[in-house]
């Protein structure tokens, strides 16, 4: 009988116990604050010698700091030609901050406010500002929309590299204004192709526009596409002899097991290595190296579209790398001198691999680099030539700095009619 009693007593006891832990939590729980850590209501000083640099589509403040102990940052609040209030912060480890935004050139009231470490707020200092005109004005001014192989080509300017948006449209009958794919970028020479269309004119209208909605006029015009198509890559070969006079043989790795010649430019695969034409990186004494290769037949060559190798860094696919090319010639001819000089050859162009962010450190890619890349770099021929069936691409510097090639794909465009 004694044992059931303590059994009971214990049971109690842990009862309690539990109850009393709970009540704890939930007190505990209805105590707790979301807020600043620290609780000073005097509002700091305001910010002193406010000074104003108008730049294009924003302004940039210089102030001197109040000498507050708790301050946290300094916020800046100002209207927007929408009238969305805008906030802007800047921590109180800088003096300046950019104000950003603006659509037209017109005087803004901006209000500055010191803020501390409890979320209170200093009197405003009141400042006028008058924004240069937004960058957007200068690329529209700058937009040309040109007929193109199978579509258009849409160039601008964009020297400020502000992030923008080219959108351009097309009249499609009773469905009114219908979008192409819209250009997102920052890049400063901007030249990008609308393809996938008919030789017919048709109406095309651009505007440009930024991240906050600004939108310039709209610019109008009428193209034609010229005529291009595919040229089927099952007539693409290897030159006879497989090595050409005056090109780089293939790099062959892994002892000898790594295929890396001309022909996997045209097998389709644009990522999994070996298949890519690749010469020996090891081979620095021949002067810059080339490969050359036969597209089966006779045609008006338009253009060429080259995947370049994406090697593998930290589990990224990475561009502008190693063998990519950076400085390149691309040359055809209709009947090759079989010693391999340029003499029955004619130059289509010299061109240069740009990293559409203009990050300049060495394997650095943002977002649209990486995009653009993948999709392969359409890269345009002279038109003054007659059909050719050959062509020669001879890599001058590669983005390791040296002349060895690593082309993943091909394919080659123009009119064989």
């Amino acid at each position: 009988m004694v044992v059931h009693i303590k059994i009971f007593k214990m049971k109690i006891l842990k009862s309690l116990l539990i109850t009393s832990v709970l009540l704890t939590g939930l007190s505990g729980c209805k105590e707790s604050k979301i807020g600043p850590l620290t609780n000073n209501t005097t509002p700091p000083g305001p910010v002193t010698q406010v000074s104003v640099v108008n730049e294009p589509g924003q302004v940039k403040l210089t102030y001197n700091l109040p000498g507050d102990q708790d301050l946290s940052y300094v916020k800046a609040v100002y209207l927007l030609a929408t009238g969305e209030e805008r906030v802007v912060k800047s921590s109180f480890y800088t003096n300046q901050l950019i104000v950003d935004g603006f659509g037209d050139t017109d005087e803004h009231e901006i209000k500055l406010y010191a803020v501390n470490k409890s979320e209170v707020a200093s009197e405003p200092v009141i400042i006028k500002v008058k924004p240069l005109e937004n960058p957007i004005f200068d690329v529209f001014r700058s937009l040309k929309v040109l007929p193109d192989f199978a579509g258009i080509n849409i160039q601008a300017k964009n020297t400020t590299r502000r992030d923008i948006a080219i959108i351009p449209m097309r009249k499609d009958g009773y469905k009114g204004w219908v979008p192409f794919d819209g250009i997102y970028t920052a890049s400063d020479s901007i030249s990008r192709d609308i393809r996938g269309l008919d030789t017919l004119s048709f109406e095309v209208a651009v505007v440009v526009r930024d991240r906050f909605l600004n939108q310039t006029d709209t610019l109008f015009t009428t193209v034609k596409p010229l005529f291009e198509t595919a040229l089927p890559k099952n007539r693409y070969k290897t030159m006879s002899p497989s090595i050409w006079p005056g090109d780089q043989r293939s790099n062959y790795s892994n002892a000898g097991t790594a295929d890396t010649g001309v022909h996997r430019m045209w097998d389709g695969e644009t990522v999994v290595f070996p298949s890519c034409a690749y010469t020996p990186p090891t081979v620095t004494d021949a002067g810059p190296h080339s490969i050359t290769f036969d597209v089966g037949q006779l045609a008006q060559l338009s253009r060429i579209v080259i995947w370049d190798y994406p090697e593998t860094i930290n589990g990224l696919k990475t561009w502008f790398y190693r063998g990519n090319m950076k400085n390149f010639e691309i040359w055809g001819s209709a009947n090759p001198n079989p010693d391999g000089s340029y003499d029955s050859w004619v130059k289509l162009g010299t061109y240069t691999s740009v990293k559409p962010s203009g990050l300049v450190g060495y394997g650095d890619l943002s977002a649209e680099d990486r995009e653009i890349a993948a999709a392969g770099f359409s890269w345009k021929f002279r038109v003054d030539v007659p059909k050719l069936r050959y062509l020669r691409i001879k890599c001058n510097q590669n983005w390791m700095g040296t002349q060895f090639l690593m082309i993943t794909e091909v394919q080659v465009y123009g009119n064989p009619n």
